[in-house]
């Protein structure tokens, strides 16, 4: 068949979105997993709507391939597929979405099905690393399958083929390797596990690969051989979106110190879910102890972002206050705006009310362990209470109503911690004024009186 032509404006999308919109090339197989996730997100609602179309949920997946030889790496997906019109409409013009009118579909249809892939553009950025893109498709509703190929700007061609089995199998020709940029590295089994464990862990749908393992010899006592075996490289259901109810401390201590990379359990967990005009699940942690660099310039505060389960940022600062800082987790929303590649946020009125919302639950967090667990409040406080004294003279004062509460002073009439509201509230009837005096440790406050 004839090669096609790119429209022109599609052709500078093109060109803008390879070298300019996406900035870590490495999120190319984010977008295409995240594609093929929507593609069997379709075909199961079909299977549940269409008698005529039901699939098992477990021949819903998706399988990655690398092929060293062929420098090739196809992802394939047992999804809805597509038929030739919907290969020219949703691949032949850059920035059309089929998810984004599918979701519109369902909305119209009161239905609710996250969709991952609302841009029209990810697919695209799968020409970051290569040279050549081959999609090779059956719909669910079609009898024949159908070939979109391109290198590019210089326009695609679709094709009847033989495909019998209902999916969508992408292929990628990888670009040459050059001095700056090795594209091979992406046909590398640890790679690849690298890539789906930190963008697409969450996906609903087992992301598979054929992998390399040692296993005893039978032959020979002591040695082993290296076999195939197909693996399942995602878990699937990220732990914030269980029921509270149903997960156990060491469940929430494991995965913090997993994820964040510490040795001992969290001071506190702050696990809930928003639905609503603004809906998202957020899982927190105040840390035990004080990062060795949370007072210097290199310590980067801020809460993992995701979008449907989907990893968008790691250090969103924007969602915490400086001085709430301390507090490490994530946040899943479907309803924030994200720009076009995905990897920045919009500053607009969801993301302010995203903060606020964050803001409340945290100073609620700490009221509640100040009031019921004042041991390890009084801990928490010896480690970040500088933060929130901070925050006390931040931006001219604006929240030191929220704020005052919170803080602890040493009373030298009961040796201990108190609030200023207790301090008040135990003060004579005929006191007028409450007397302090400032140092860096209670010691040397003592040897001055």
């Amino acid at each position: 068949m004839p090669k096609k032509q790119f429209k022109a404006e599609s052709k500078r999308l093109l060109e803008l979105m390879i070298n300019s919109i996406y900035t870590n090339q490495e999120i190319f197989l984010r977008e295409l997993i995240s594609n093929a996730s929507d593609a069997l997100d379709k075909r199961h609602y079909l299977s549940l709507t269409d008698s005529d179309h039901k699939v098992a949920k477990k021949d819903l997946k998706i399988t990655i391939t690398p092929d060293k030889e062929k420098r090739q790496l196809i992802i394939e997906d047992t999804g809805i597929g597509m038929n030739a019109e919907e290969l020219e409409k949703n691949l032949g013009t850059i920035a059309k979405s089929g998810s984004a009118e599918f979701q519109a579909q369902l909305e119209k249809a009161s239905k609710n099905i996250d969709i991952i892939g609302q841009f029209g553009v990810g697919f695209y950025s799968a020409f970051m690393v290569a040279k050549r893109i081959v999609v090779e498709s059956h719909s669910a509703a079609s009898d024949q399958a159908y070939s979109w190929t391109s290198s590019g700007q210089d326009g695609y061609v679709i094709s009847e083929i033989d495909k019998p089995e209902i999916g969508t199998r992408i292929t990628l020709d990888l670009k040459d390797d050059t001095e700056d940029e090795k594209y091979s590295d992406y046909l590398e089994e640890y790679r690849i596990k690298e890539l789906v464990k930190k963008y697409s862990d969450y996906v609903r749908y087992p992301i598979e690969m054929e992998v390399t393992k040692s296993v005893p010899d039978p032959t020979e006592e002591g040695k082993t051989i290296d076999t195939k075996e197909m693996e399942t490289l995602n878990s699937m259901i990220p732990l914030w979106k269980k029921n509270k109810s149903k997960i156990k401390d060491e469940e929430y201590n494991e995965f913090y110190k997993s994820k964040f990379n510490d040795w001992e359990d969290p001071a506190k967990v702050i696990h809930y879910n928003v639905e609503g005009n603004l809906s998202y699940t957020a899982l927190m942690f105040i840390p035990s102890r004080t990062p060795f660099n949370f007072y210097y310039s290199d310590f980067e505060p801020g809460l993992q972002l995701y979008s449907k389960g989907v990893f968008i940022l790691d250090k969103a600062k924007d969602l915490v206050p400086d001085y709430y800082r301390f507090v490490t987790g994530l946040v899943d929303s479907d309803d924030l705006s994200l720009n076009i590649s995905r990897e920045m946020l919009q500053q607009d009125r969801q993301m302010k009310l995203l903060a606020k919302s964050i803001e409340k639950k945290i100073h609620s967090a700490l009221e509640d362990m100040l009031k019921n667990d004042r041991e390890n409040y009084e801990k928490f406080f010896d480690n970040f209470g500088l933060s929130l004294k901070f925050g006390i003279y931040q931006d001219y004062g604006i929240h030191k109503e929220e704020l005052q509460d919170l803080i602890l002073f040493r009373s030298s009439k009961e040796g201990k911690y108190v609030t200023l509201r207790e301090y008040r509230d135990r003060m004579p009837e005929d006191q007028k004024a409450i007397y302090y005096v400032c140092g860096s440790s209670i010691d040397e406050l003592r040897s001055c009186l």
